[in-house]
């Protein structure tokens, strides 16, 4: 058992140390993570890589409302998750008009560019829909895309085959492809 696996177990146990001993051992790679979520965010952003680690880190260890997780994968995979609930949160209420929703930016050419949050928006969207349809191919899609697991760590966290991984993963993009009317 992992260091990070054993601490998760004691958090679910209710050891209120435990917390502080495991931010350290996966604050890097919560840092990693968030800065690539970050990257596909337009520029100017409030919200910085490392405040969506610390948000995020907040929802998971709340000892409040203990949650239990089956593998460091599994831990990774509820980070990634609660990461990009946090942006999509961003996203629809820099919408709203109270804050400036009703307002586009141009670029200088003057010529409007599709907006990043509004991407996320039907992104989250879609997978919104994908869930209703698929839920497994919408889990395949949470873990690859904002996660950022391969389809082996996909599989170990979903508890499916490499292959059906693989197939959903297929499925998913082209879906997706379709319901957000994008090529490639």
């Amino acid at each position: 058992m992992t260091d990070v696996t054993r601490i998760l177990s004691a958090i679910e146990q209710g050891d209120p140390s435990a917390a502080e001993q495991l931010l350290p051992l996966v604050y890097d790679e919560l840092r990693k993570l968030a800065a690539a979520k970050m990257a596909k965010e337009n520029p100017g952003q409030t919200l910085q890589a490392t405040g969506l680690v610390h948000e995020a880190y907040v929802r998971l260890v709340d000892t409040k409302k203990v949650q239990s997780w089956d593998s460091r994968g599994h831990f990774f995979a509820a980070a990634a998750e609660a990461m990009r609930r946090i942006l999509v949160e961003t996203a629809r209420r820099k919408q709203k008009v109270k804050h400036g929703g009703e307002f586009q930016r141009l670029p200088m050419t003057e010529q409007v560019a599709a907006k990043p949050d509004d991407d996320l928006v039907a992104l989250d969207d879609a997978l919104t829909l994908l869930a209703a349809e698929d839920s497994l191919a919408a889990r395949v899609i949470e873990l690859r895309y904002f996660a950022g697991l391969g389809h082996e760590d996909v599989a170990a966290t979903l508890h499916i085959t490499v292959y059906l991984a693989r197939q959903k993963w297929t499925y998913a993009r082209a879906w997706l492809r379709n319901a957000l009317g994008t090529c490639g």
